[in-house]
């Protein structure tokens, strides 16, 4: 890892504001800095939404980021998070389940739709491989059978509840701030499930400095925790204005500390990933998971 200051310097790629709010909250509040380490986004949020439907999901602004070395950390599903070092260049670790404890909704506004099994062979659109795409699979396989489960791809979040408000799909996927947006314009819930996701870590991150940073990331959810709707206006910044703080649900999203990630974890959820085809089942658990 390289540092400009005398601080050492923890890059993180950017993902969704709903799960990276522990650490713009680290930062906005002086954590890292009083921990003594410098933590920076590696690009912006706008850089990040210029990642299209069409976009490979390795060359995705985050994976690539990680990849080509100019970030040391990222989050993301925990699926993902084995999937992505599986498929990357890099070496890297899943040292950590991240802060943010996070609902998928499925949404709708078509009347017909209203339980899971009334989506028997209709399209629920997500984004390939992420949060999104994971979770519809595990909320309509029981219900439907696997057989009768129709995933259409559609990019970032806000693409796919653009879609469903402009009537190009009868029923998406999605997370906070669109779950709110959504209930506020008249969709409504077929199905959630909250799931948690995998910190991703550069190998050359010491034991040390990855303490440090996730005791001051931990002290940012205990600020969220005390006072949401001080920090709120961030996850809702990607909705453009169309939701206000105080319209943001606080039943979709929880933060809660950092936990490390057990191998037996790691175990069941690869073997689910390989029975779907989601992974080439034959990653090593001790080339993925940093306790």
């Amino acid at each position: 890892m390289t540092s400009t200051t005398a601080k050492p310097l923890v890059r993180i790629a950017p993902n969704n504001p709903v799960f990276d709010l522990p650490v713009i909250v680290g930062i906005e509040e002086g954590l890292f800095a009083k921990a003594g380490l410098d933590v920076r986004f590696s690009a912006s949020y706008a850089d990040r939404e210029k990642d299209s439907a069409a976009r490979p999901i390795m060359s995705r602004l985050k994976e690539q980021m990680f990849d080509c070395g100019s970030a040391d950390s990222y989050n993301v599903c925990e699926w993902a998070s084995i999937d992505r070092l599986e498929r990357g260049t890099r070496g890297g670790n899943i040292a950590a389940l991240r802060a943010a404890v996070a609902a998928q909704a499925i949404l709708s506004f078509d009347e017909a739709l209203q339980v899971p099994r009334d989506l028997s062979d209709v399209p629920v659109v997500v984004q390939e491989l992420t949060g999104s795409h994971y979770t519809t699979l595990q909320m309509l396989e029981s219900a439907v059978g696997k057989e009768h489960v129709r995933i259409e791809m559609g990019g970032l979040p806000q693409m796919r509840w653009a879609a469903l408000k402009e009537g190009r799909a009868r029923a998406v996927t999605v997370m906070e701030p669109f779950i709110s947006l959504g209930l506020k314009e008249g969709a409504h819930i077929i199905a959630s499930s909250f799931y948690r996701g995998g910190e991703v870590i550069a190998p050359d991150l010491t034991e040390a400095q990855r303490r440090t940073y996730y005791d001051a990331e931990n002290a940012a959810v205990d600020l969220i925790n005390a006072d949401f709707y001080k920090y709120a206006h961030h996850v809702c910044a990607h909705a453009k204005g169309a939701l206000k703080p105080n319209e943001l649900l606080r039943a979709f999203v929880r933060y809660k500390h950092i936990d490390t990630y057990d191998v037996s974890l790691f175990s069941r959820t690869y073997d689910w990933m390989t029975a779907r085809g989601l992974s080439e089942g034959q990653s090593e658990h001790a080339a993925l998971v940093r306790s």
